[in-house]
């Protein structure tokens, strides 16, 4: 029970303190974003002047304006009309049966008068014969008159007139003769023939007869005209009004149908506000509740403290901060958001925290991008501006690699600057606009500026992250890791066997570290630093007596105990006067956890067997991470194995197991995350350098005396 609470205490800090985080994060995302879905309402009345240009915040279709261009369409379709070509046969018919008719009698007539000149037949005959031989529907509606004038043509005249009506009479009926149109149809016919080339004498009858002629035979089809109707409704496109654009330009006069729009997009009413305003709180709980979830993930690791929780806080507010600004002057017309140096944040958070969680807060920026980028259009999300800011961020990402200098970070912009100019390439070849060489040349340009700039500020601003809040990043350890540091100068000059003894651990720590997935180059800078110590008394330590008497000769066990524990204590004290990093502070002062001075405990035991064995044990604390165990048993074995005579493969084996075996039995590994399946990797890491370092020589012949 008292383990589960002291476990509970540690926890539940750490917690809050996260909780803590997202709730700050949260309420920077939203103060960042909310004005890019809140739009602003317009206290206006109709016919007034519009004081700003005012566009729409969504996309959203008028009603009311499809169901009046509607209107106007189907209004606009003529009605359809069935001609009969029946009636059309008809009356053509008519006016062949009539010149037909005229025809045959003039031929009974002459006939007559060519046998019987006196029995021969006469005009009124002539007509009278007409009257009983032609339908009865033509003799009701034509006169007699008109009979007289077709008789007295000629037979050649006749045949042209004739050709020349049926011809005019059938395009007249053909295209549709109504009841509204039937004047206009007779008028036309009139004009053909009165505009022929025929005798003035034979065109009245003619047009007479055409007036016989052209009836109705054109009659309204109230399906048809229903199907067309339908037709055009169906093809007339929605009137739109889209988000952004521009409902009334600052200085027009409010009309009736710019107040309906308004009204419709919501301008006119603030209540509506408020469902954009809830979108943006859900977008960014989710946000922030990933965040907290990675955080939580790299707390399980033991990778997370309040300095990098600080970091989260301060790369966060520099990214969004810097979407926000260059925001402000966005246009369409130039997307400057392409300049923006969003990579910033993905360098500096995978150097200081994690890759992990460098690529998920890569996504997470990018939509919030997004959003800050959205025109402040409600309904709208910059989807665009998204996938560049993703594409940067994780090209920034994958090229920083192998981080031995600041240079790195260098080299990883110009990566950055290729990425960026290929999405910005890439957006321009899938636009269906037309991009001029020059415009080309400025987006290209602001992706290769936005690259660079991250890379010089993820430079400047790492150190502030590395002293200010105490963060240790790889670069931070290469450079504690150079011979030129004054600390390891210090052990150089003054103590060169610790300093030996320092380099051996460094190669087995960072061996050992790396076969179990820990921070290598951390624990070769803690192995560097870790006997720091030893330079206050360094001829108190064996490997620094060099032609000198061992000074524990002339002292009692208990004194002697005291100076060589004081040690990582005097070490840790020394690291935090130059302000060296926390991580290595812990591995000096952890190094030797609470193990027994056994030499000096055992010599005092010779004299009094009374003494108590914690006055020869370090007070601790025990190694707390898996690097610092790692170089309290590299610490140990390389002593041991220093002071074998002939170190072989079987000695090598059977002295770093007893060690490891030591140091577990005794409780020393209890408090670290190192498992035994880790800790057997160790082992057999360890044994593999040991023996590469003191490989089998070739024993050479000496010479022998004569």
């Amino acid at each position: 029970m008292k383990k589960l609470l002291q476990h509970l205490l540690h926890i539940q800090p750490k917690w809050m303190v996260i909780v803590a985080a997202m709730i700050l994060l949260g309420v920077f995302f939203f103060a960042m974003t909310v004005n890019n879905v809140y739009t602003e309402t317009y206290n206006i009345e109709r016919f007034s002047e519009a004081d700003d240009t005012i566009r729409s915040p969504i996309t959203i279709e008028n009603n009311s304006e499809t169901a009046r261009k509607t209107r106007e369409t189907v209004q606009s379709v003529e009605d359809r009309y069935n001609i009969s070509t029946e009636i059309t046969k008809e009356r053509l018919s008519y006016v062949k049966e009539i010149f037909e008719a005229v025809v045959k009698v003039e031929d009974e007539a002459f006939k007559s008068g060519k046998t019987n000149p006196e029995t021969s037949i006469s005009s009124q005959e002539q007509v009278e014969r007409l009257e009983q031989i032609l339908s009865p529907e033509i003799t009701e509606a034509i006169d007699d008159g008109l009979f007289y004038e077709l008789l007295d043509m000629k037979a050649s005249n006749r045949s042209a007139a004739k050709k020349l009506l049926l011809s005019s009479l059938e395009t007249e009926l053909n295209e549709g003769v109504r009841t509204e149109n039937i004047q206009r149809a007779e008028a036309d016919v009139k004009q053909s023939i009165k505009y022929s080339p025929l005798e003035k004498s034979l065109k009245e009858p003619l047009q007479k007869l055409g007036e016989f002629a052209v009836v109705e035979n054109s009659f309204f089809d109230v399906e048809k005209t229903m199907q067309a109707r339908k037709e055009a409704a169906s093809n007339v496109e929605p009137v739109i009004i889209r988000a952004g654009e521009i409902i009334v330009r600052e200085g027009q006069t409010i009309t009736d149908e710019v107040y309906e729009e308004l009204e419709l997009v919501g301008l006119l009413n603030q209540e509506r506000n408020v469902f954009p305003v809830i979108g943006l709180v859900l977008l960014i709980l989710l946000i922030v509740a990933i965040i907290g979830s990675e955080m939580n993930h790299l707390f399980k690791k033991d990778q997370l403290d309040n300095r990098k929780i600080a970091a989260v806080l301060f790369i966060s507010l520099i990214v969004i901060a810097a979407m926000k600004v260059v925001g402000l002057f966005t246009t369409t017309s130039n997307p400057l958001f392409f300049a923006v140096p969003v990579a910033t944040g993905s360098l500096l958070m995978k150097q200081l925290i994690d890759e992990r969680f460098a690529i998920v807060l890569s996504m997470l920026y990018a939509i919030l991008g997004s959003v800050i980028f959205n025109g402040k259009i409600p309904a709208l999300l910059n989807i665009e501006a998204g996938i560049y800011f993703f594409f940067a961020q994780l090209a920034g990402i994958i090229f920083l690699v192998n981080v031995k200098d600041r240079l790195a970070i260098i080299k990883a912009g110009g990566g950055m600057a290729i990425v960026n100019t290929l999405t910005i390439l890439l957006f321009l070849f899938l636009s269906f606009e037309k991009y001029s060489f020059s415009d080309i040349l400025i987006q290209t340009g602001y992706g290769i500026f936005a690259a660079l700039l991250s890379a010089v500020l993820t430079i400047g601003l790492l150190p502030f992250f590395e002293t200010g809040l105490g963060i240790l990043s790889d670069i931070k350890l290469l450079s504690l890791a150079s011979p030129n540091q004054p600390l390891l100068r210090k052990i150089l000059t003054e103590a060169p066997g610790t300093y030996h003894h320092s380099v051996m651990v460094a190669n087995l720590s960072e061996t050992a570290c790396e076969a179990v997935g820990a921070n290598g180059l951390m624990a070769r800078v803690g192995a560097y630093y870790h006997d720091i110590g030893k330079t206050k008394r360094p001829h108190y330590f064996i490997e620094n007596q060099v032609s000198i008497k061992n000074p524990h000769d002339l002292i009692d066990p208990l004194q002697s105990a005291e100076i060589i524990i004081n040690h990582p204590y005097d070490g840790a004290e020394l690291l935090k006067k130059h302000k060296i990093p926390e991580e290595i502070i812990d591995i000096a002062e952890q190094h030797h956890g609470t193990t027994l001075l056994k030499y000096f405990y055992h010599k005092e035991t010779k004299e009094n067997e009374n003494v108590s064995e914690t006055m020869f044990r370090y007070p601790g604390p025990k190694p707390q991470t898996k690097e610092a165990a790692i170089i309290s048993i590299c610490d140990s074995v390389e002593a041991a194995v220093r002071s074998l005579k002939e170190p072989t493969k079987e000695k090598i084996d059977e002295i770093v197991a007893s060690i490891v075996r030591d140091r577990l039995m005794d409780g020393q590994l209890s408090e670290c995350d190192l498992t035994l399946n880790e800790l057997d990797k160790v082992y057999q890491t360890i044994c593999e350098t040991l023996k590469g370092i003191f490989h089998s020589r070739i024993k050479y012949p000496t010479k022998e005396a004569n």
